[in-house]
């Protein structure tokens, strides 16, 4: 055991990430083994996992809700959340990732990186997120460490750092050689511990080697891991009497001087080999370093199902991997508009980031961070965003779909509390007298649509409550009412989002549902804008009046500058305010929910307000907002424009012998095929394909491949659609 001077150091939040079908929940499953917090190990196969509870996620045999749970290893606290692979569950990832501290990103030996594994990584990219790898199912056949750590380098472009050397290949996989340490860890099949011992013979030398290049790798990398390899790499040049010599000069010589130097090195490394070059203790806090700074990558591997190499990744989370201390302060808004940090001390003012929602029959639960302070079971917090103070019911320690109470939660922790009523995802609770407000999750924008009715009118009133529950847990799904037709639409990020999202309707609330054809989400762009449009609002029907006057220049806005909306004025000699020209926008923005080819919403333009007029007693915010409104509107309706639809790449794995009609399956879906490769006797095709030919395409690969193909989509953006393509 560990004492550590402040408990937050020995807290780790992190994420398990990967690809679907990579072995993620396995991971977790044989990590909550290893660390006690289990008795028996749960298996995808049989539905018996931990942390893919839901009945849904039981009978496809994927994750599909990111699920929180807590255990020990070492002296260490490990708040771990299982993420869903799929792409059509991308947002819970988002959400997971916000809040987490590092990450296990998991590959399959086989595969390497597949196109999620790669989405993901972006993500954990953009919010700063450290990762370790790990490189599971070494037992497959066809499985290779070193193609999969290349494919990491190639795709994901880190520096991958592999400190491992497995012990067998395919069947014969029994365990790894730990490159730190030079000594073997061995599993045997029914043994419930790893055994240790040395570095068989036959790989001693690979191992002294590889080693060797780990050094190699991290002195690169890291100044204080450089000056150490170049003095002992130094000493071991002077005994060889090969007349090598390196002066104390240039030992002592610029980062620039001694880094030109490792190439010099690298070619005695041969009589250097057995002669470590790193002590163990400045490679780990090298790598340690590196984790945390993102430069690197430290790449680990095994097999959770067989459960080897669980507790070797299990040292390294607590070894690499930061703690609540060791990433920047969470930074929030004040009420004044200023920038506030909240550290991880349990002494700060409380403040917390919901980042889950979820309603069971024992109440509704509010998953939260905690950032900074400390908060207790009957306590009375703010919701920022809502200005609405509540009570913290109760505080719970989860384990997945089971709870422990506690009395208290302080900074670092990733507990669930009941009692919330307004919270949702992404909302901030915080101390009444020190309010802030975090930044919440991205929400990514639904793609497909599906109409939904109860099949019984007395249930219309049911449907309205349970879609208005399935949208407080899952922000990505979105709930309206098409104006022209009256009917309730269900908006998500793919057909299996919305497939899962009404079958939770018909198993939760036991509600029998009519479900429509799913439908892509459109969007207008303008081709060929207009110049010098004139817009006249005047309105008199008693009392004040309202007045108006403005011009518009449209046109297209730059792919490269982005596919959104940009506003602005080139108004001069104050004849339009610059309150006015507020107004202006907020009308123009109004007025792109509706576009004039079919009702969708418009993206890809430019507007410049270029000239105007305005009243003496009539002009007013309100005046010049509807101007701005009806004045786009008109604009748009004059200019030349295009349709837009929602495209994806498609990654199709299938046998050599099914190439040909995947290829031409894909041609008649209008698909353009990008790339393909053959890895360990499949075919990898790779293409680009409108969203709306893809619906049933999983039935029709399997029909086509004998049941043996596979396809993974992810959106790329928007493409000009056909003119027949139907709008509405």
């Amino acid at each position: 055991m560990r004492t550590n001077l402040n408990p937050l150091t020995a807290v780790r939040n992190l994420g398990i990430l990967a690809h679907v079908d990579a072995g993620k929940t396995t991971v977790t499953e044989r990590i909550l083994y290893a660390t006690g917090t289990t008795h028996k190990r749960g298996e995808v196969h049989d539905g018996t996992t931990v942390t893919d509870f839901d009945s849904q996620e039981r009978d496809r045999g994927i994750t599909i809700f990111a699920a929180a749970v807590s255990c020990a290893w070492d002296g260490h606290r490990i708040n771990l959340i299982d993420t869903p692979g799929h792409v059509d569950f991308a947002d819970e990832v988002e959400r997971s990732l916000r809040v987490l501290d590092g990450a296990v990103a998991v590959f399959d030996a086989v595969a390497g990186v597949e196109p999620q594994s790669e989405s993901v990584w972006r993500q954990a990219d953009r919010h700063g997120v450290p990762r370790i790898a790990f490189v599971n199912k070494l037992d497959r056949a066809g499985a290779d460490l070193d193609t999969a750590v290349e494919s990491i380098r190639a795709r994901l472009h880190p520096a991958p750092l592999v400190v491992q050397l497995p012990i067998g290949s395919e069947d014969a996989f029994t365990g790894v050689v730990d490159l730190l340490r030079m000594r073997a860890l061995t599993w045997v099949d029914g043994s419930e511990t790893v055994e240790e011992g040395p570095v068989p013979p036959a790989l001693r030398e690979e191992a002294l080697r590889r080693r060797r290049l780990l050094e190699e790798a991290v002195a690169e990398l890291h100044p204080g891991a450089l000056e150490e390899f170049c003095m002992q790499s130094t000493v071991g040049v002077r005994s060889t009497g090969d007349g090598i010599q390196v002066t104390d000069d240039e030992i002592q010589s610029t980062a620039d001087g001694i880094q030109s130097q490792v190439g010099g090195i690298r070619s005695t490394a041969d009589m250097t080999a057995g002669m470590p070059a790193l002590d163990t203790h400045t490679l780990i806090d090298a790598l340690r370093d590196l984790t945390r700074t993102g430069e690197a990558v430290v790449v680990l591997c095994g097999s959770a199902y067989r459960n080897r190499g669980i507790e070797p990744l299990l040292d390294a989370v607590v070894a690499y991997l930061p703690s609540p201390l060791d990433v920047p302060a969470v930074r929030g808004m004040r009420d004044d508009g200023t920038e506030q940090e909240r550290a991880a001390d349990p002494q700060e003012p409380f403040a917390a980031l919901a980042f889950k929602v979820n309603a069971t029959p024992t109440g509704r639960l509010t998953y939260l961070r905690v950032y900074s302070g400390t908060i207790e079971k009957g306590a009375t917090v703010m919701d920022a965003g809502a200005r609405r103070t509540e009570r913290i019911g109760r505080i719970l320690r989860v384990q997945a779909d089971r709870h422990a109470q506690l009395e208290r939660a302080v900074a670092g922790d990733i507990v669930a509390v009941v009692g919330l009523k307004s919270a949702r995802a992404g909302s901030t609770l915080c101390a009444p007298d020190a309010p802030v407000v975090l930044e919440p999750p991205s929400v990514a924008e639904p793609v497909v649509s599906v109409a939904v009715e109860a099949r019984r009118s007395t249930d219309t009133d049911r449907l309205a409550t349970a879609l208005a529950r399935l949208a407080e847990e899952d922000p990505s799904l979105v709930v309206r009412t098409d104006p022209e037709t009256g009917q309730t639409l269900l908006s998500g990020m793919g057909e299996l989002h919305l497939e899962v999202a009404v079958e939770k309707v018909r198993r939760d609330h036991g509600l029998e549902v009519a479900v429509g054809r799913p439908r892509v989400a459109h969007r207008e762009t303008v081709a060929r804008g207009v110049s010098g449009l004139v817009y006249r609002h005047v309105k008199q029907d008693g009392g004040a009046g309202q007045f108006a006057h403005v011009v518009l220049d449209v046109e297209p806005l730059d792919p490269e500058a982005g596919t959104g909306f940009e506003f602005r004025s080139a108004v001069v000699g104050g004849r339009v305010p610059q309150e006015y020209v507020r107004a202006v926008e907020a009308g123009c923005r109004d007025a792109l929910a509706e576009g004039p080819i079919g009702g969708h919403p418009v993206t890809g333009l430019r507007v410049t307000l270029t000239d105007g007029a305005t009243h003496v007693k009539d002009s007013s915010d309100t005046a010049f907002r509807t101007a701005g409104r009806f004045a786009l509107r008109e604009a748009l309706r004059a200019s030349a424009m295009t349709l837009l639809e929602p495209v994806v790449e498609v990654t199709v794995t299938v046998p050599e012998d099914a190439v040909g009609a995947v290829l031409g399956d894909l041609a008649a879906r209008r698909g353009r095929v990008s790339g393909s490769v053959t890895r360990a006797g499949s075919a990898v095709v790779t293409a680009t394909v409108p969203l709306a030919e893809l619906f049933g395409y999983a039935t029709r690969l399997r029909s086509r491949t004998q049941g043996r193909g596979t396809f993974t989509a992810r959106p790329t953006g928007y493409a000009p659609a056909p003119v027949a393509t139907p709008t509405r």
